[in-house]
């Protein structure tokens, strides 16, 4: 992330994005410490998955997506630009940051909250991957 709050994609998810015919995301946070980086399309789909639900948290989740978030253009550099409130707020300005591609978005990690994540996923890795070959990962 540059000092002006730029994020530059990764050529893999540039592409994955030419692919889909977008050149417009939705940043933003549905839990307060990860960036959530939706492709437009799928952003939409969210939005009225919000409109339909009958479940009353969505209208916090959503107004709090839509309170975090702001759309953005891919630049001619492959960079999107990240919300200002957002990256103060998950402590993410001018510093290093990592990218996953999961369920059709982009998630953005803090350094300390990628470590975690990391941890996380390494407690009892192998009854995990166990259980996840028996239901039929290869």
């Amino acid at each position: 992330m540059d000092d002006k709050g730029r994020l530059k994609l990764p050529s893999a998810f540039q592409q994955y994005l030419v692919k889909l015919g977008e050149q417009k995301v939705f940043v933003t946070s549905l839990d307060s410490r990860t960036v959530r980086i939706y492709p437009i399309g799928i952003w939409r789909v969210n939005e009225k998955f919000f409109q339909d639900s009958k479940d009353k948290a969505a209208a916090d989740v959503s107004f709090l997506a839509n309170d975090l978030g702001a759309d953005s253009e891919i630049d001619s550099q492959g960079r999107i630009l990240i919300p200002t409130e957002l990256r103060r707020m998950l402590g993410i300005e001018s510093a290093p940051v990592w990218l996953e591609h999961y369920k059709g978005r982009f998630n953005l990690y803090s350094k300390d909250l990628y470590e975690d994540r990391r941890r996380r996923a390494l407690e009892g890795l192998e009854e995990k991957l166990e259980r996840l070959e028996r239901d039929g990962l290869l």
